[in-house]
């Protein structure tokens, strides 16, 4: 029997929209944000606004892929946080306001455990983990390891103390006068540079958890101190810049992994959130699963950065456990996993 979800992600500056049939995902339809790259990040007010320019739109154009009648749907997840507070009510009061007007049930959906999930979406450009499974989380705003032991369980191994990877990456790319967002043109440098060639303080961390904050300001004070004596210096090591800055902060990522992995003697390792995306963490992961003997799963790069697919595929293991919600079920900023 098929369950047909509806999906809506609003958690930030994505409005998207997916509709899943079980496992698979039948459209998965993001309406980006441009206007954030004037202001060199995102502005939570704009944001919202935008949110409720997009969501009906970005809905009915996955309906219309999915090729699903509104009246045959199942059940309507949408995301309850972590998140934006503003972006957040706006896709949770039109999935409650629809939810209400079809008398369909209503699945609230956690951000991170999206991510790890989008790894069970039915789909050939992945493969899907067994259970258990240890996932790197990494996003703008989150950095964790999860140990994963089915789809409603799960166990927080370790996280960032201060600043997420993404916004490592970020943060060091303003720093470097490029455009926001910074973390992909760091990724493209990257592939031209000597990730040798300059070093910067990484922070020891006990446990699984992660720091970057101190990397960030080690990496601000070394270009301070260099444009001093040459103000173009930034502009002719570039590449070398970003390959030594990406390659300190995938140690620091694999470092904590590899711990995990060892001492949970769990072999099945996953990626996820929008930082999985990086070329380079992925072929550092491959390569160290190579030597280590581990299984590596990625996710599809369209699952990687936050998107409905991961909120549908959430949602309907919450429909297939009966697990619906009031709709006064609230959206928080912040939200435990």
């Amino acid at each position: 029997m098929k369950h047909y979800i509806l999906g809506i992600e609003s958690s930030c500056d994505d409005t998207s929209v997916a509709v899943a049939a079980n496992r698979k995902i039948l459209a998965n339809v993001t309406a980006n944000q441009q206007i954030h790259a004037d202001y060199g990040g995102v502005v939570p007010e704009l944001a919202s606004r935008a949110h409720q320019s997009h969501i009906v739109p970005t809905v009915s154009a996955a309906l219309a892929q999915a090729d699903v009648d509104i009246q045959n749907l199942s059940g309507i997840s949408f995301t309850a946080g972590p998140g934006l507070l503003g972006s957040l009510l706006v896709g949770a009061s039109f999935a409650k306001s629809m939810a209400l007007a079809l008398d369909l049930p209503l699945y609230p959906v956690h951000h991170m455990q999206a991510h790890f999930l989008a790894h069970m979406i039915e789909d050939q450009r992945q493969a899907t983990p067994p259970f258990p499974f240890l996932c790197l989380t990494v996003s703008g705003g989150h950095t964790q390891i999860i140990q994963v032991n089915g789809p409603h369980a799960h166990q927080l191994l370790g996280q960032t103390i201060d600043d997420a990877a993404g916004e490592a990456f970020d943060k060091a790319a303003k720093i470097m006068g490029l455009p926001y967002p910074g973390g992909p043109l760091i990724d493209k440098l990257a592939r031209e540079g000597n990730p040798a060639r300059f070093s910067f303080s990484e922070p020891q961390v006990p446990g699984y958890d992660f720091s970057f904050s101190g990397l960030k300001t080690s990496f601000l004070y070394f270009l301070q101190k260099e444009v001093r004596q040459n103000d173009r210096f930034v502009e002719e090591n570039q590449a070398d810049l970003a390959a030594s800055l990406q390659a300190s902060i995938i140690r620091i990522l694999l470092g904590k992994l590899e711990k995990a992995a060892q001492e949970h003697d769990i072999p099945h390792l996953a990626l996820a959130g929008g930082v999985s995306a990086n070329s380079g963490l992925r072929q550092a992961l491959q390569a160290r699963a190579a030597q280590k003997g581990w299984q590596v799963y990625l996710p599809a790069f369209e699952y990687c950065t936050d998107n409905g697919a991961m909120i549908a595929i959430s949602g309907y293991y919450q429909h297939l456990r009966g697990a619906a919600a009031p709709l006064d079920t609230p959206v928080e900023a912040r939200r435990p996993l």
